[in-house]
């Protein structure tokens, strides 16, 4: 549920004050979506806290070619030129501060469950079957936030393709869906970290090649071994669960990508 402009209006308000008024203005009503986040403060490097780590969540996928935004909580360098990407991808003032033009736009793609305007949980989780987020090798929490992270950087995939619609073929697998579909052992479809896409209005190299700049350290498709009907996108190099090392993989060799 989408709650009134008045209340963005309130929330930008106390962010354009100085620090000691924004305390007398914390408890205003929550912008946007009700139930989500709502910043209270403007952030820019050198700052640190839990509204840091839900920024990150949001601009991860503007990190940059072969980079990555760390969920840290620390805004550094790398946050602050993903806030810029995502400030410049949606016509915003770029500065690189994240305040209420920013949050604002981030309000406006954000729904209530947190998830961005154009994915959801229900796509994410969608290997064989709706079935929720357990069985796999993290809790289903740990998986959920994962898929939520997944999420974001397809949207900002989605926009680096012109807003044009992505469609999510294969999300979120339990151990049993993944041998059933004969995946990998070690698939990061298991953490929530991977979506497999496409598209009807881009060709899977337009989509392959754009998801290098979305944050994605895993990309394969079309000239990899059962990729040549789809994008497979991945977070591999974020997580720390699945015992192999953090590094960039790619390959799509008949797009170029490797």
């Amino acid at each position: 549920m989408r709650v009134n402009t008045l209340k963005r209006a309130a929330v930008a308000f106390a962010l354009a004050l100085p620090g000691a008024a924004i305390a007398a203005v914390v408890a205003a009503p929550a912008a946007h979506a009700d139930g989500c986040y709502t910043w209270t403060r403007n952030l820019y490097q050198g700052r640190s806290g839990a509204d840091v780590r839900q920024l990150q969540v949001r601009v991860a996928g503007w990190a940059g070619n072969r980079d990555i935004v760390e969920n840290d909580g620390i805004f550094g360098p790398k946050t602050a030129a993903a806030v810029r990407r995502f400030q410049q991808a949606y016509g915003l003032r770029v500065d690189g501060v994240a305040g209420p033009e920013t949050y604002a736009k981030l309000y406006e793609l954000q729904d209530n469950d947190c998830t961005p305007r154009h994915f959801s949980y229900s796509e994410l989780d969608g290997g064989c079957g709706q079935g929720g987020f357990s069985g796999g090798p993290v809790s289903a929490s740990a998986t959920r936030q994962n898929a939520l992270r997944t999420m974001w950087k397809l949207e900002a995939l989605r926009r680096s393709l012109g807003d044009k619609p992505l469609y999510v073929t294969s999300g979120f697998r339990s151990r049993s869906c993944n041998n059933q579909v004969g995946g990998a052992s070690d698939s990061q479809h298991l953490y929530g970290t991977a979506a497999d896409v496409v598209s009807r209005t881009s060709s899977l190299c337009e989509v392959g090649r754009a998801a290098r700049n979305n944050g994605f350290s895993g990309i394969f498709g079309p000239g990899y071994p059962d990729h040549d009907d789809h994008i497979h996108v991945d977070s591999r190099r974020e997580n720390n669960s699945d015992g192999v090392p953090n590094r960039t993989t790619w390959s799509a060799p008949d797009c170029g990508i490797r």
